[in-house]
């Protein structure tokens, strides 16, 4: 290790001598700027990373031997008219490149700044997906875009077989953008978002109790909240109160949860009450010894400053940050080029105006910079830190937390590569990719309520009517309908399969059955399935025969009884005899079959005397023959004794 430090090392005096013969000088000092809110969740960590960083890099003498790294911070506080005027202020300071901003409202506003400047915007923070390389050439994304944050979202949705989400957001860029993603990402997995509850930014207690009591009026009880998180922790507090935190509801939570969380510590016990059985994103950062000594590190210095928050995975995002465009800038200057500003005709002090805008200045090796910046492929605390052709990071991969007791416990991962997975995506980068259905997994959730049991997703909304069930009351046939005293004491086979089928559903359907007919006699069934036709009733259950006359008018369910022809008679006990071949006809019927065999023997006795010998001889045989002919034909035919028939 220490040979290769040290042969790094001599490439880099080797290229720094072969600058100097060639008459170029390298700067003593390279300033760059950094915007974010220094009181914030996210600024607090990434003030100290920033720092540490930058020492850092003075510290290693392989990456700008002989130039010092210069950090200008500017705090935006929050605001994003104030971070306009720190980010023009810090533009006036010839810094070649700009780690931040934090904001993504504030990124939308310095990334036309930047573009006119030739300046690099480098952001750690601002995870609006719209903030696209295609509107924006100078502007790159050090952290994961909220683009593959709400895939991820979308994937969990669908892994739970959910269809409907309310979606709770901040009503900035933010916010809006990472919700307009994940209408996309659920449409492509056949979900939906069904209702968008925006809360304002900088919105009072009363204003968030409106939005999260209208979206409890929803049918949906899966909701995905992405906020602020300085402000976050009090929606939770207001839905604990309108009982929204209990059984049969879930909480789907962006990353900005999981920095809270990291950064303070021990939670609250009574904070953490509200936030038992939530999923949360955390960006995964993979596990390694400079990590880990990092965290020691920053721990450190955070305790001697009298730093009270903790580390979060946005302060080390904000950690390569600097690496990433110390290694930048050291490339551009070993390439022999030099740092030089110009004026911009176009910006000028006007008469009368305070404002100096002469004093932005273009950044000549802008675009040169911006291309060794797209160029890099280093491993820092948050793994390998490559860009795409979209200026994305080519790993984006989140852990997913399950909130529980005074912590939170990892029951998943999830990574474009192979979508939702129990093992880290440094295993699965080993592997070829699978995103099929089958291997998707996830450890078991212990949901809002302490409850493991798979909340369905959604309820009959506060606000619906209940459905109208008709039901015949009639006097005949009880046991298929029968109607008792109250509104709803109805009962019955056909009743039963009706309340069978509702508790089927995914969701609860209340009803209310409306009785139709005085009981004394039965209603007329052609006027109850006409009343669901005209929307008087919404269902109807009894025994209704299938008739094509009614098919025109309502839909029916499958037969659920055979009505098919039957015999109905008595049972009794039947006495088996040698005469018991009599008992199918009465006396009546065999006297008439019998008269029926003699006329037939008659008539063929006619047909056949005169030319058949059988049929001719002393009348006592004639009459013999007859009877015997007669009874004979049950048995077998007589072609062969008849001549005149045959």
């Amino acid at each position: 290790m220490g040979a290769g430090r040290l042969l790094v090392l001599c490439l880099a005096l080797c290229a720094a001598a072969a600058a100097a013969q060639r008459g170029i000088r390298r700067p003593r000092t390279v300033s760059v700027g950094a915007l974010f809110t220094y009181e914030s969740t996210i600024g607090r960590a990434a003030r100290l990373a920033i720092e540490l960083a930058v020492d850092d890099v003075n510290a290693d003498r392989t990456v700008l031997a002989g130039t010092t790294l210069n950090l200008i911070s500017q705090d935006t506080n929050c605001s994003g008219f104030l971070g306009t005027i720190e980010a023009l202020q810090l533009m006036e300071k010839n810094v070649v490149a700009v780690i931040g901003p934090q904001s993504s409202g504030i990124g939308h506003v310095i990334s036309h700044v930047v573009n006119e400047l030739h300046v690099p915007l480098l952001s750690f923070a601002a995870t609006d997906p719209t903030l696209s390389a295609s509107e924006y050439p100078y502007f790159l994304r050090s952290t994961i875009s909220d683009y593959f944050q709400m895939h991820a979202v979308a994937s969990i949705i669908d892994y739970f077989q959910w269809k409907e989400v309310t979606a709770i957001f901040v009503d900035d860029d933010y916010g809006r953008g990472g919700v307009s993603v994940l209408g996309d990402a659920l449409g492509a997995k056949r979900a939906r978002i069904s209702h968008k509850a925006a809360i304002p930014p900088n919105s009072d207690t009363d204003l968030i109790n409106d939005v999260l009591f209208r979206a409890n009026m929803m049918e949906s009880r899966v909701f995905v909240v992405h906020v602020n998180p300085d402000a976050g922790m009090r929606i939770f507090a207001i839905a604990n109160k309108l009982q929204m935190m209990g059984t049969g509801y879930v909480w789907i939570v962006t990353d900005w949860l999981a920095a809270v969380l990291d950064s303070s510590g021990p939670g609250d016990p009574k904070a953490m009450s509200y936030i038992q059985g939530l999923i949360v994103l955390r960006q995964h950062t993979p596990d390694s010894d400079a990590k880990r000594k990092f965290v020691a590190k920053w721990n450190n210095a955070a305790n001697n400053r009298s730093i009270a928050s903790g580390m979060n995975s946005y302060g080390f995002y904000a950690y390569d940050s600097v690496w990433v465009v110390a290694r930048a800038i050291n490339e551009y200057l070993n390439s022999g080029q030099q740092i030089t500003f110009s004026a911009d005709p176009r910006l000028h002090n006007s008469n009368g105006s305070s404002l100096r805008l002469s004093k932005l200045k273009i950044f000549d090796g802008g675009d040169q910079l911006l291309q060794q910046l797209l160029l890099t492929n280093m491993t820092g605390l948050t793994g390998l830190v490559q860009f795409n052709a979209d200026r994305n990071l080519v790993r984006p991969a989140y852990d997913i937390l399950n909130v529980g007791g005074t912590g939170s416990r990892l029951i998943g991962h999830w990574s474009n590569y192979s979508g939702l997975s129990v093992s880290s995506p440094e295993i699965l980068y080993r592997k070829p990719p699978n995103t099929s259905t089958s291997a998707q997994q996830l450890h078991s959730v212990v949901w809002p309520g302490d409850t493991t049991t798979k909340p369905r997703g959604w309820v009959f909304p506060n606000n619906g009517q209940p459905l109208r069930v008709g039901v015949p009351n009639k006097p005949s046939f009880r046991e298929l309908v029968s109607v008792g005293k109250g509104p709803d004491n109805v009962t019955g086979y056909s009743v039963d399969i009706f309340n069978a089928a509702i508790k089927l559903l995914p969701y609860p359907v209340p009803c209310q059955f409306i009785t139709i007919g005085d009981g004394s006699k039965n209603p007329n069934y052609d006027d109850i399935i006409s009343r669901i036709a005209t929307n008087a009733l919404d269902a109807a259950v009894g025994d209704f025969a299938i008739v094509r006359n009614r098919t025109k008018i309502a839909e029916f369910t499958q037969p659920y009884i055979e009505a098919g022809l039957v015999i109905v008679a008595p049972v009794r006990k039947a006495n088996s005899n040698a005469w018991a071949f009599f008992k199918p006809f009465t006396l009546e019927m065999w006297c008439v079959t019998g008269t029926l065999f003699i006329f037939v023997g008659v008539v063929v006795w006619i047909l056949e005397h005169r030319s058949n010998e059988e049929f001719r001889g002393s009348p006592r045989r004639q009459i013999l023959t007859i009877f015997w002919f007669s009874f004979s034909t049950m048995f077998f035919a007589h072609s062969k004794f008849t001549k005149c028939i045959t």
